[in-house]
């Protein structure tokens, strides 16, 4: 059974930087997709960033330029992705949540809060 954990949420002031991490376990799958969306209350889970076969990244248009996924070959070999996020803004305040997606499945963390305050 796979099963996903996010870690590293906080509240930060604004202009700020955090990093998020995410470990994937109970599997060995390794052409997979892992990232992250993000959801405020009363919204929908928007997407954020993602990183294709440890390889390739996406970024939403919210984030480009201040989020990244490293790539981390050893670490993404692990089922393991972080997120590092710079100069943060009050409207990147959420939940935070890390997903895999293994073949047509896909599998969630439990999300992590992100505050940032001004």
């Amino acid at each position: 059974q796979v099963q996903v954990v996010e870690s590293g949420g906080g509240l930060v002031q604004l202009g700020g930087s955090l990093k998020l991490s995410c470990a994937a376990s109970g599997t060995r799958f390794r052409n997979k997709v892992m990232g992250w969306y993000r959801q405020t209350p009363g919204n929908q889970r928007e997407f954020v960033a993602a990183i294709i076969g440890g390889v390739r990244t996406e970024y939403s248009d919210a984030v480009k330029g201040r989020f990244s996924i490293p790539r981390d070959n050893a670490r993404n070999a692990q089922n393991t992705i972080f997120l590092e996020m710079n100069s943060l803004k009050p409207e990147d305040t959420a939940v935070y949540y890390c997903y895999i997606d293994i073949g047509a499945s896909r599998t969630w963390g439990q999300g992590t809060q992100v505050t940032v305050s001004w």
